[in-house]
């Protein structure tokens, strides 16, 4: 006997991830969960900053060493960037602890006050490697540290425009996960190749202080990685690649204008 309710929902979420297929966005089938009353195709959140259960608000005392930072400004080239990844983050930097924090931008690699990041972001939210230690922090400090200073991956950036969108073919949804993998390291293979491994954009130095650190986010090549990409890596989201760990929501540290700042804002007053 068919079970019409969980027939419609199932009808439901491949018609809605048809509709995504456009979009390219990435999607996971657990068949599991729709013996449970839930959707059985989850859909990637990269639309979405504030995690499931609302967000909260938090201070760069909460911050931890290792902490990755995640934000976008108000400027036209965060707001290109943000329109090129259909993601509300443009930019992803690293807490380095003592109120440091190591970003690379257009002018090169730069440990800087968390007072003076702040001033120059409209939103800014962190996420956490739960399994990071004291040696790991250590290792992502001194790796930051030997970088500061070093030019920035500007062939990265330019030939990541292309890559962003053509890599919607390999996400189209229902692919499974690690056909999807193979699509996206592929044409990152040929997409970036001529880009420069020694010299780094805001997302690939997060991944490689990580992977310089012996706790790589992904197997994948920091290359590949957009700002976008590292908020799907977040629990509860579907990565556009596969990840070694989840990363855990830790607040917004500023938030930007708009209802996704009067949600947390409510949040916190209840």
């Amino acid at each position: 006997m068919v079970n019409v309710p969980a027939a419609c929902r199932f009808a439901a979420a491949l018609a809605l991830a048809a509709l995504l297929g456009v979009a390219g966005c990435a999607t996971r089938v657990d068949p599991v969960a729709m013996t449970q009353g839930q959707p059985p195709i989850q859909i990637q959140q990269r639309l979405l900053l504030n995690p499931a259960n609302g967000g909260r608000q938090i201070g760069l005392a909460d911050l931890m060493p290792g902490d990755i930072i995640l934000s976008n400004t108000a400027g036209w080239v965060s707001a290109g960037i943000r329109a090129l990844t259909m993601a509300p983050v443009s930019h992803a930097a690293l807490y380095l602890g003592d109120d440091q924090i190591a970003e690379a931008v257009a002018s090169g690699v730069r440990i800087r006050p968390g007072a003076a990041f702040m001033a120059d972001e409209s939103t800014v939210v962190a996420f956490r490697h739960p399994g990071l230690r004291a040696d790991h922090a250590a290792a992502l400090r001194h790796f930051a540290r030997s970088q500061d200073g070093k030019g920035y991956n500007t062939l990265g950036v330019v030939l990541q425009a292309p890559f962003t969108l053509q890599r919607r073919y390999c996400e189209v949804p229902l692919v499974p996960g690690l056909v999807r993998d193979f699509c996206l390291q592929g044409l990152a293979a040929v997409q970036l190749g001529a880009a420069r491994n020694d010299r780094f954009f805001c997302s690939q130095f997060v991944l490689e202080a990580f992977r310089q650190a012996q706790l790589p986010l992904t197997a994948a090549d920091p290359l590949l990685f957009s700002p976008a990409d590292l908020l799907t890596m977040r629990e509860g989201d579907v990565p556009s690649v596969s990840i070694n760990q989840a990363l855990q929501y830790v607040g917004h540290l500023k938030l930007g204008p708009g209802a996704e700042g009067t949600a947390i804002a409510r949040r916190e007053s209840d």
